[in-house]
């Protein structure tokens, strides 16, 4: 992924942060391919209890009870006819707002692995990767200020942070129940609705606060299309966020949070200062 820390005044023009691998699917040839936890089947009937709007609001609050969850992501882009998935998979520490990924990019169109797993540790306020390439030296790690991101870290890593993408919901407006599914074998509740981020910003907490407000000011547009799944507890099992800007051509983003292994320890060791580059990053 390629890391812009300044600014930019719109989402469209941010999508040059995740330009490597869009140019990495358009020379390749990569295909898309299932994005991670998809349904696989109808909803049922039925009446959710509750209000749907006050349900979907409280997920992150829910998380942060609950402590901590095994996650996987799937960032799926399609551009120009080109469409491509970007996976990651790890543990996210809601409670102390920590989590690692290891973030695999695509293979090239012969199915050979080029790029190395980027490992990617989530703090408030910052995004660490290492195996982050383009000059970084192997055993150095990258340090983004995601508050200065123009999306917030919504998709420059290529993994939407899941206690970003929970905290999202708290924007939730206009949502309906669709009814009864799975996921993983875990029977669910299936909301649609729409989040604004501004609105989302304005209720996150401390920790999400900032990369949330400068999304809200990056992303030419507020209302943000999503799918949430919420087993019986109002643990969100899964959500999919469907970003779309302009950039040369429209960019559809679909960014997917797969939940489960709750209370698995989570442990994040931040790198020491030393380990940190400090040069130039190539864009």
């Amino acid at each position: 992924m390629v890391v812009h820390q300044h600014r930019r005044g719109r989402a469209g023009r941010a999508a040059a942060a995740v330009g490597l691998a869009l140019t990495v699917a358009a020379l390749s040839g990569c295909g898309g391919d299932a994005v991670a936890g998809d349904d696989a089947r109808a909803p049922g009937e039925g009446r959710a209890p509750g209000d749907p709007v006050a349900t979907v609001r409280a997920a992150a609050d829910a998380l942060a009870r609950t402590g901590s969850a095994q996650a996987r992501t799937a960032m799926e882009m399609a551009t120009g006819g080109t469409r491509v998935t970007i996976r990651g998979e790890g543990g996210v520490d809601f409670k102390n707002r920590m989590g690692q990924l290891l973030v695999m990019l695509p293979d090239d169109a012969k199915g050979k692995a080029e790029h190395r797993p980027i490992t990617e540790l989530l703090v408030p306020g910052a995004l660490y990767m290492k195996n982050r390439g383009a000059g970084v030296p192997d055993d150095k790690w990258v340090r983004v200020d995601t508050t200065a991101l123009a999306d917030g870290n919504l998709v420059t890593g290529g993994a939407t942070d899941p206690m970003a993408a929970a905290e999202l919901l708290r924007g939730a407006q206009e949502v309906t129940y669709v009814g009864e599914t799975e996921v993983a074998g875990t029977k669910v509740r299936h909301y649609r609705g729409t989040t604004d981020i501004a609105r989302a910003a304005a209720q996150a907490s401390p920790a999400v606060k900032g990369a949330l407000e400068a999304a809200a000011k990056g992303f030419g547009k507020d209302a943000v299309p999503f799918d949430a799944y919420l087993d019986s507890e109002g643990l969100l099992r899964k959500v999919r966020h469907r970003f779309t800007y302009v950039n040369d051509g429209v960019i559809d983003v679909s960014s997917t949070t797969l939940l489960y292994g709750f209370g698995t320890p989570v442990t994040v060791v931040l790198p020491a200062e030393g380990d940190i580059y400090a040069g130039k990053i190539a864009d």
